[in-house]
């Protein structure tokens, strides 16, 4: 049996775990409090400056499969002093909402071939939304009306206007028709991308089904014959 730590070096091997875990967690907190709301100057005079402040790159498995993109307008209203100084604010701005196919997530078990039609079948993960890119640097339309607009209105103004204009292109992004429309698009691009090794292996005439989680299951029950695994089918080819 293995010799046990003595109770005082057990407390402060656990003082010392739980000490790391404090400081990192203080560290990563005033990272993220210093990325966000701290100003960055020059360092000579002081003045705010326009600086990327963090970039961090990561890889993708994700393949682009559509993109929503178009105008939207956004309105926004301010109500101050007791009700007496009421504000308004209408944007109209270009925005886009990507959508994707994590590809990571089709291996073997996902594809079915059919040898009776040449059909390979493809099980996909579903389609999912990016964030809305409302850009607004590129407004067209900028109406403020309103008695008197403070600062502090106008401020709050934009704020508003700019979380309607994202709760918008986000809630068309992801409605059932668009949904419809990526997946048929997502359809299209990975019967295209994974058709190449069938076509690679002298089998152009094969036909590529892609299905997304909600059709899994066919109305009558089937299902495609999946008596051979796709690799198997291309190496006997070969």
């Amino acid at each position: 049996m293995g010799a046990r730590l003595r109770p005082g070096v057990a407390r402060t091997i656990v003082a010392l775990v739980v000490a790391i875990g404090i400081a990192a967690a203080v560290w990563l907190g005033y990272r993220n409090y210093t990325e966000r709301y701290v100003v960055t100057t020059e360092a000579d005079t002081g003045d705010a400056v326009t600086r990327v402040i963090t970039a961090r790159l990561a890889g993708t498995s994700s393949l682009k499969v559509a993109s929503l993109s178009g105008t939207l307008q956004a309105t926004a209203s301010d109500v101050r002093g007791f009700g007496w100084l009421r504000s308004d604010q209408v944007v109209k701005m270009p925005y886009s909402v990507d959508y994707f196919v994590d590809v990571s997530g089709i291996g073997e078990g996902q594809l079915s071939w059919s040898p009776d039609t040449r059909t390979l079948v493809v099980d996909a993960p579903d389609v999912t939304v990016a964030d809305a890119n409302v850009d607004e640097a590129a407004r067209t339309l900028v109406r403020t009306q309103g008695m008197f607009v403070t600062r502090d209105a106008a401020a709050a103004l934009s704020q508003r206007v700019s979380a309607a204009a994202q709760g918008k292109a986000r809630a068309e992004a992801r409605s059932p028709e668009r949904l419809a429309q990526a997946r048929e698009m997502a359809r299209t691009n990975l019967a295209r991308l994974l058709g190449a090794p069938l076509a690679a292996a002298g089998m152009g005439d094969a036909r590529v089904v892609v299905t997304f989680p909600a059709e899994r299951s066919m109305p009558n029950g089937e299902r495609w014959d999946v008596s051979a695994r796709p690799a198997d089918v291309i190496g006997n080819r070969q």
